[in-house]
């Protein structure tokens, strides 16, 4: 990957001014390259990595991760499926895999209830999908390459004879 795009995407508030310092280039080639990443589609949108488990309550949030094994239509294999799916809003993102599934989803819902009510209303009866298998994130230690939460340090002191 090209060094200002490996810039932005360890912190996308990296200014133009910053790379070019980073990287020995003109400022104006910097923002010419990241506005021709940005209107060509390579820069897809900037983002903010939260943790949501410092903002939420713990029983008002759920995210799964849902294998899912379609049938591929003729003469468009697996995009018209996976477009249907993903078009759906509790779908966060929606993969195409190798192995034992075709597609992996991350789906998001307020409880655990409405992302089954998706599942068994919306996803499993669609016409090409021929069997899922979901399973429920617990708990996020490291997301996108950053560890959310450290090592709390105990509070009890070292005791040694």
């Amino acid at each position: 990957m090209e060094e200002i795009l490996q810039i932005l995407a360890s912190d996308a508030r990296v200014t133009a001014e910053e790379i070019a310092k980073m990287t020995g280039k003109p400022v104006a080639e910097i923002k010419k390259a990241i506005k021709k990443y940005e209107s060509s589609g390579v820069i897809v949108q900037y983002k903010t990595l939260i943790n949501h488990d410092l903002v939420r309550e713990s029983n008002s949030f759920v995210r799964a991760l849902i294998e899912v094994s379609v049938t591929p239509q003729k003469d468009v294999g697996f995009d018209h499926v996976a477009e249907r799916i993903y078009s759906f809003p509790e779908v966060v993102s929606c993969y195409l895999v190798s192995g034992t599934y075709d597609l992996l989803l991350i789906v998001e819902g307020d409880n655990i209830q409405k992302v089954s009510n998706f599942i068994a209303a919306k996803l499993s009866p669609m016409e090409n999908v021929r069997r899922t298998a979901t399973h429920f994130l617990l708990k996020k230690y490291k997301e996108d390459g950053h560890v959310l939460k450290q090592k709390e340090k105990s509070k009890r002191p070292n005791i040694s004879y």
